[in-house]
C-alpha cells in the first residue's frame, strides 16, 4: 500500500487529471451529505481515466466511479480510497446522429438536441445529472427513456475499451447492463434521433422543465424521486385489484401512491424529511446525515411492505 504522499506523486504523473485530497463528498452530491474521500480525481480523457484506475489497482487503493452525484448517497464516514469521475463532456451531431461523452450534463444534451430540431430527449428536460449516469440508470420521464435513442455505448470494463449496441445494453425500466456489471463504466454513447421542428421541441422541454422545477426545486437538496415506480404487471393479482385505475400511468404505479397510503408524507428523521406534497420526495432540510437518510428510507420500505406486502426499491445509489 502506498503512502498518501506516494499516491499523490503517482497521480500527478498522469496528465489530464484534477486531483483533490480529503475531498468533502457533501459538496459533490445533491443531497449535500457525506464525509470526506481520501481522493477525488477527475479525468478529462479516456487514457487519463484508465490510467488512474490502473494506478489505484496497483496501489491497492479502493476506487469507486461516480457521476454528477445527483442520485448518490455518500456515507457520513466518507470513502477510504479514490472517488473517480470521468469529466469528458463533448456533444456533436452528424445529421440525426448524436455522439455524447459521459461527463456531459443531461440537460446540456437535451438543450443541444432540441435546438437542432432533433426529437427524442425533450421529455428528459430537468432531470439532473450526467449522461453516463442517465444511461447507467436508463433515466426517463413522461413515458420515455434515454434507452429509446441509444444506438451503442462505449465503455471501459477495467481492462479494455469496448462497445455494446442497444440490445446488449439490456435496458429495462431504470435498469441496464451497466447496473449489473459494476466494473463497466460508460464513456460515451451514440444516439439516433428524429428530425422535428426545433421551436416545438424547445417549447415542450421548457414546459417540462418548469413543471419539474416546481416539484423538485434546483436548490432543494434531494435526488428527485427516492424509489422506483412499479410495473403494474409485476404486482400480485390481488394487489393489482386494490390499485385504482387513476393511479396507473403508462403501465406503472407510482411509488408515491404506495408511500402516501402508508403515511409517508411529512415524516422526518433529524434533518431529513419527506415532502408534505410528494410522498416519494425525500430531502435534506438542513444538517441531515446519511445515517438519518438511510434510517428514513428503511422506515418507508417497512411501512409499504407491512401495508402492501411488497418491497420498494430505491433509485439512489450508495457509496462508503
Amino acid at each position: 500500500m502506498l503512502t498518501a504522499e506516494q499516491t499523490e506523486a503517482r497521480l500527478t504523473e498522469i496528465p489530464q487529471l484534477t486531483i483533490l485530497r480529503s475531498a468533502p463528498l457533501a459538496g459533490y452530491t445533491r443531497f449535500g451529505i457525506g464525509g470526506r474521500a481520501d481522493w477525488l480525481v477527475d479525468a478529462a480523457t479516456v487514457p487519463a481515466f484508465t490510467a488512474a484506475l490502473e494506478m489505484a489497482r496497483q496501489a491497492g487503493l479502493a476506487c469507486t466511479v461516480i457521476g454528477g452525484g445527483t442520485n448518490l448517497v455518500a456515507s457520513d464516514a466518507g470513502f477510504r480510497g479514490m472517488v473517480l469521475r470521468y469529466r469528458a463532456a463533448a456533444i456533436r451531431a452528424e445529421g440525426s446522429c448524436v455522439t455524447v461523452e459521459a461527463g456531459a450534463e443531461l440537460q446540456d444534451l437535451v438543450d443541444f438536441t432540441t435546438a437542432r430540431g432533433l426529437k427524442g430527449l425533450e421529455t428528459l428536460s430537468g432531470i439532473p445529472g450526467w449522461v453516463g449516469a442517465a444511461i447507467y440508470g436508463n433515466a426517463g420521464a413522461y413515458g420515455h427513456s434515454i434507452s429509446e435513442r441509444v444506438a451503442r455505448v462505449e465503455y471501459f470494463d477495467g481492462a479494455t475499451v469496448g462497445q455494446v449496441d442497444r440490445a446488449d445494453c439490456r435496458f429495462r425500466y431504470r435498469e441496464s447492463v451497466f447496473k449489473q456489471r459494476k466494473d463497466w463504466v460508460v464513456l460515451s454513447a451514440v444516439l439516433h434521433m428524429e428530425e422535428a421542428e426545433a421551436a416545438e421541441l424547445q417549447a415542450t422541454a421548457a414546459e417540462i422543465l418548469a413543471v419539474r422545477n416546481r416539484k423538485f426545486p434546483p436548490t432543494m437538496k434531494c435526488a428527485g424521486s427516492i424509489f422506483k415506480n412499479l410495473l403494474l404487471a409485476d404486482l400480485p393479482a390481488a394487489l393489482q385489484g386494490e390499485i385504482p385505475g387513476s393511479a396507473v400511468r403508462e403501465g406503472k404505479v407510482p411509488a408515491a401512491w404506495f408511500l402516501e397510503c402508508a403515511g409517508a408524507k411529512g415524516l422526518q428523521r433529524g434533518g431529513i424529511q419527506v415532502a408534505d406534497y410528494h410522498a416519494n420526495l425525500i430531502y435534506n432540510a438542513g444538517g441531515g446525515t446519511a445515517a438519518e437518510l438511510r434510517e428514513l428510507i428503511g422506515d418507508l420500505e417497512a411501512r409499504v411492505e407491512a401495508r402492501f406486502g411488497i418491497r420498494l426499491e430505491p433509485e439512489v445509489q450508495f457509496i462508503g
